[in-house]
């Protein structure tokens, strides 16, 4: 950057601005980087500034500012810690706080964003470390104190020193309480001398109380003592303290030591937070002046729409729009003096300045800058007394330091060009000093009283004439700039204002050549038109917003009808629906009442039918029991057997019909039989021996039954399908389903019941946490059947 632009950015006052900025900035390193801004010249900075400063705004409005408080230099400190040095505690704790900012960093970011900014990555690079954070806050509650907590030695030291302060004070306090010492002692109170609990004694009873003596009054008067009782726990007191200090340090140089393990991401955290502190300070600072993004060209033009000076009372600051570049390269202001020429000029200025160092500006929506190499100005009276320049002088000097740097890339502005010398010589100088910015490519804004250069702006492509508005009427400016009028100085109406008595100005107008007269004359007609035209615009301008605020409620009220037919129809519809429903309702709880009544007429004849079948049922087991009564009655003569029963035998008891097989046979000829699990005795008259040929014909039919469990377990069915039927209905058949699966030894079965209305699925799912049989049952998965099938697992 060379000098006259560093010197132009004085002159447009940007270190104001960024003094504003400063005290939006928390940490101090980033207030020390808010006044060292600069502009940058590369647009795609520019735009990397601005997204910076959008994304900060734009999170301060939606959960306010993250906090930087503990945001402080540790870099000092975390060298010493790396060469291994012992931090103090205020060091340790800086480091801690900064620690707990770039924790909360991480967690102001959180995941509420819905879409990523420019700010993000800086916000994810912070490491943090709750760890080391707690650690040291633990042990340092604040920076005088080490907790008793930090270690477990050092709270063993300290209750060992409570406890050597309580005796030595039990002992202090028995003297002073005892009268035999209450004329020796001066006062009844215990103090320290040299760390060491004394009591103050008289001087002339010193050798009444032996001990030893560490200090004296100033007077002589009194002595004090440290009694011999408590020399001993005294210098434990202090054994105590040396460890206590000794292991402090120790406390000190372990969280140094972790401080320096983890230096380089906490100096990364340190510069990261400071960066987001200075992109915080911009966003704030767009907030506090009601700032906007303007569009980033890089073309050279300039497009501000009702642009405020930024270090003026936004109160009683006027709005003005500034064109450069577009259409024409170079804009001549003219006007009155105080009429805001030279704070127009410096708007133009320091806007552009203020969005290449990536701050919003107070402008309206849709205005532009283009970025430049250099702003160039040449502003304000520089008459220099002791480098014997005059105010032209000056003026001459900077203005051949514009014309050597001046480039296709650069703004310059003049403030009152030509002034100071000759009107004719300084007009002709200022002409030619415009033509060389514009040869150059030069971007420029000149103000002016000269009527020579009015006429070169109206006469010359690509120079454009802007004048400060006067009021006629009330003799004063409104500050408002008009792009495309020359403007009068006015200074005759200023004159007279100020008191200017009336026979000075006519012969100053007398002295006017008549060339001058005319030009002046048509100015005020073209002013006086000018303000009448915009009166017109802004009565046109009245009746077409009221015509379409007219049309906005015409179309408002049709909108309101539109949208209450519809209501009127869906309330209608709505209720047609209900009727609808209701009737539905109706016709289904009609319905289902029909359909309980069959099924209770059902389950009444089920029950008639049941009765009457176990009515036969019990007349078949009484006709059974008559049967086997009138059996027994002429049951055959047990026959004799064709040999003596042996031990091994077979026999039968007659009316059991079950072999039973002769473990024994006593002396009196008693049998021990044995049945399955079941054993008896009887007498050989008693039973019928089964003879060989009969045993030989029973061991097929035993064959037969051994296999029939695997036989039923081959027949019963692994599936059973009950859609279809009621509930009731599906009860007994899934009873005797499962009693069948379980006679077969199955261990798991599927019963399907189909989706439907999920009833019968419920029915099922109740029987089967009823019967003991059941394992567990689940619903089937993709391939099963999913919710319509059951399967189940049995015990």
């Amino acid at each position: 950057m060379s000098e006259l632009f560093d010197k132009s950015i004085r002159t447009l006052e940007l270190p104001r601005v960024l003094g504003l900025l400063c005290e939006q900035a928390v940490s101090g390193e980033a207030k020390a980087r808010a006044l060292a801004v600069r502009p940058e010249t590369e647009a795609e900075e520019v735009e990397r500034l601005l997204d910076q400063t959008d994304a900060a705004r734009e999170m301060i409005g939606l959960r306010g500012s993250p906090s930087f408080s503990g945001v402080k230099p540790v870099r000092e400190a975390l060298d010493r810690a790396d060469r291994s040095g012992v931090l103090n505690t205020r060091e340790l704790l800086t480091i801690a706080d900064l620690l707990t900012a770039a924790r909360r960093g991480r967690e102001y970011l959180g995941d509420a964003m819905a879409q990523r900014t420019a700010v993000d990555h800086l916000f994810l690079s912070l490491h943090g470390n709750r760890f080391l954070e707690e650690k040291i806050k633990r042990c340092i509650p604040d920076e005088d104190t080490i907790a008793d907590a930090a270690s477990t030695e050092l709270g063993d030291i300290r209750r060992h020193m409570r406890a050597a302060q309580a005796k030595s004070r039990q002992i202090l306090q028995k003297i002073i309480s005892s009268p035999t010492y209450g004329k020796v002692l001066q006062e009844n109170l215990i103090t320290q001398r040299d760390g060491r609990f004394v009591v103050p004694v008289k001087a002339e009873h010193k050798g009444d109380l032996p001990g030893l003596v560490h200090d004296i009054s100033s007077s002589g008067a009194t002595l004090f003592v440290e009694p011999m009782g408590v020399v001993q726990a005294n210098n434990e007191l202090i054994e105590l303290e040396a460890k206590e200090q000794k292991e402090i340090e120790r406390i000190l140089a372990e969280l140094s030591a972790e401080a320096a393990a983890h230096r380089e991401d906490i100096q990364w955290d340190y510069d990261a937070l400071v960066h987001l502190d200075l992109i915080f300070a911009r966003g704030a600072l767009s907030y506090k002046m009601n700032g906007v993004r303007p569009e980033v060209r890089r073309d050279g033009a300039i497009r501000l729409r009702r642009a405020r000076h930024p270090l003026l009372d936004p109160k009683c600051a006027v709005p003005i729009d500034i064109e450069l570049g577009d259409t024409f390269d170079t804009l001549v202001i003219t006007g009155p003096n105080t009429g805001g020429k030279t704070v127009s000029l410096k708007t133009l200025g320091l806007l552009t300045l203020m969005t290449q160092c990536g701050l919003h500006i107070p402008v309206a929506e849709r205005s532009a800058v283009s970025v430049y190499a250099r702003v160039l100005a040449d502003i304000g009276d520089e008459q220099s007394i002791e480098q014997n320049l005059s105010t032209f002088s000056a003026h001459m000097v900077n203005i051949v330091n514009i014309l050597k740097e001046a480039d296709r890339h650069s703004l310059v502005l003049f403030d009152e060009l030509g002034a100071g010398t000759d009107p004719v010589e300084g007009a002709a100088l200022a002409i030619a000093v415009i033509q060389h910015v514009r040869g150059v490519g030069a971007k420029a804004a000149a103000t002016t009283h000269y009527a020579e250069l009015k006429t070169f702006a109206m006469t010359t492509a690509g120079v454009e004439n802007a004048s400060c508005e006067f009021d006629v009427e009330t003799l004063s400016p409104t500050y408002r700039l008009l792009i495309g009028i020359p403007g009068k100085s006015n200074a005759f109406a200023i004159s007279k204002r100020l008191g200017l008595p009336e026979e000075v100005i006519a012969a100053a107008k007398v002295q006017m050549n008549g060339e001058s007269v005319r030009f002046e004359d048509v100015l005020a007609q073209l002013e006086t038109k000018r303000q009448a035209l915009e009166k017109r615009e802004m009565e046109a301008s009245r009746l077409y917003a009221q015509r379409e605020e007219d049309a906005r409620k015409a179309r408002e009220f049709r909108e309101q009808m539109e949208r209450a037919k519809e209501s009127a129809r869906s309330r209608g519809e709505a209720e047609a629906k209900r009727i609808l429903r209701d009737a539905r309702a109706a016709a289904e709880q009609a319905f289902s009442e029909l359909s309980e009544m069959r099924k209770q007429q059902a389950k009444a004849d089920r029950a008639q039918n049941v009765n009457e079948a176990r009515a036969n049922l019990f007349r078949a087991l009484n006709e059974a029991e008559g049967a086997v009564s009138q059996k027994d009655a002429r049951q055959e003569p047990i026959p004799k057997p064709s040999r003596p029963i042996q031990v091994g035998d077979l026999v039968e008891i007659p009316g059991v019909r079950t072999p039973a097989e002769v473990t024994s046979v006593g002396k009196d000829g008693a049998l021990q039989l044995k049945a399955g699990v079941l054993k008896m005795k009887a007498r050989a008259e008693e039973v019928r021996l089964i003879e060989a040929d009969e045993r030989a014909a029973r061991k097929p039919a035993a064959a037969r039954r051994q296999s029939a469990p695997r036989e039923l377990r081959a027949s019963a069915a692994r599936e059973l399908d009950i859609r279809g039927l009621e509930t009731l209905e599906a009860e007994a058949v899934v009873e005797n389903f499962l009693s069948a699966a379980v006679m077969g030894r199955l261990e798991t079965v599927t019963i399907i019941h189909g989706k439907g209305t999920g009833a019968l699925r419920k029915a099922v799912h109740e029987i089967l946490r009823r019967n003991k049989a059941v394992k567990d049952f689940r619903l089937g998965v993709y391939g099963e059947g999913e919710n319509g099938v059951t399967v189940v697992t049995l015990k």
